[in-house]
């Protein structure tokens, strides 16, 4: 029998906003010792929840320890600060990892780590670093939680044409893009910031740590807004047309604070793209910073056919009101085989069998 000193135990996981969801009363499954920890191999506590409807089902890959040492989500393992990966965070606050790799080293590492934590809730220092990497990792951090990474899985039946639960089907049915390098992650690597795709690419985009990147114009130059993520309460449309009204004259801002952006309609091309020029990776208004990206075409607004439609034909061609045939014998009258009086002459109005007064009610059959 295996001893169980070392094993974890916790009440509540420590999530990310985006892994948790934004329900405030989430149901969470709970089992002590469930599964061991991907990094250290310890058994530990998991949970399992769904951060919203249509969402697939999520649960924590390491344990309480792991995360606090790196101050990572237990899910995703991304920064709970930045929400950025490890690799990104640790290269440019250059951080080192100090985790060791072998396991017996690491149960001796993670046994120290326990006693440290007992009075510190995060080893992850962030006020050595200087202000320009801290400035620089709130740019490239999200503002927002990024629910795409919440949708359910590609429906394996779906894609072989076999799946019959239709609209029931709790997977998605869509069709799976090809295999990249983004596809090939795994949690320790993630962990110890090393071999991430995912940051690998936020590097290259950023150009590094003093480098900045363009941002590309859509090829519709009919579009001439800019989007700005990260509004808070306290900037309103005025703080956002002092701040853009330098660039060119605009013609209207769209101010979002349910979802904390704003739209910023130029009045030509030229202006929006020197905005976009000068503020991207660079915007700041009142203290806080802001991300900008360009505004989408609205579907249909171009290329559209509209297509047209033939005059309506007149149905009646007489008098405009009623129709040249006669009038149609009703079912009933067909059944009873009643006769169908002719219509009075010398006039357009028309004449039902309804309308005569002898063939209302029943038939009569008296001899």
């Amino acid at each position: 029998m295996s001893s169980r000193q070392g094993w974890e135990e916790s009440e509540f996981p420590i999530l990310c906003e985006t892994c948790l969801g934004d329900n405030p009363y989430v149901k969470m499954q709970k089992q002590n010792h469930g599964k061991e920890c991907k990094t250290c191999g310890r058994p530990f506590t998991v949970f399992r929840w769904t951060p919203g409807v249509g969402m697939r089902y999520k649960k924590t890959e390491i344990c309480q320890t792991c995360s606090k040492v790196k101050n990572v989500c237990q899910t995703c393992v991304l920064d709970l600060q930045y929400g950025l990966p490890v690799q990104v965070r640790d290269s440019i606050l250059e951080i080192k990892d100090t985790v060791p790799k072998s396991d017996v080293n690491r149960q001796f590492f993670i046994a120290k780590m326990d006693s440290q934590l007992a009075n510190n809730e995060s080893l992850i220092d962030y006020g050595k670093a200087d202000s320009a990497a801290k400035e620089l990792l709130k740019k490239m951090s999200r503002t927002e939680p990024y629910t795409q990474r919440n949708k359910p899985h590609i429906c394996s039946f779906f894609v072989k044409g076999e799946c019959n639960r239709g609209d029931e089907c709790p997977y998605r049915h869509e069709q799976p893009l090809p295999k990249s390098e983004l596809s090939k992650q795994n949690i320790k690597d993630r962990y110890h910031g090393e071999n991430d795709p995912v940051a690998k690419k936020i590097l290259d985009k950023s150009s590094g740590r003093g480098g900045e990147a363009t941002l590309k114009a859509p090829d519709d130059l009919n579009v001439t807004s800019l989007y700005i993520s990260g509004i808070d309460d306290d900037l309103n449309e005025l703080d956002m047309r002092e701040y853009f009204e330098t660039f060119g004259p605009i013609k209207s801002v769209t101010m979002l604070h349910k979802t904390k952006g704003s739209f910023i309609n130029f009045v030509d091309r030229a202006s929006a793209e020197e905005a976009a020029s000068r503020s991207y990776n660079n915007l700041k208004i009142k203290g806080k910073s802001l991300k900008l990206s360009w505004g989408k075409t609205k579907a249909g607004s171009k290329n559209f056919n509209y297509i047209q439609k033939p005059p309506r034909q007149p149905q009646y061609q007489n008098s405009g009101q009623f129709p040249e045939e006669p009038p149609a014998i009703s079912s009933l009258d067909m059944l009873l085989n009643l006769p169908v009086p002719p219509p009075p002459s010398g006039t357009n109005a028309p004449y039902y069998p309804s309308m005569d007064p002898s063939a209302q009610g029943a038939k009569s059959y008296r001899p």
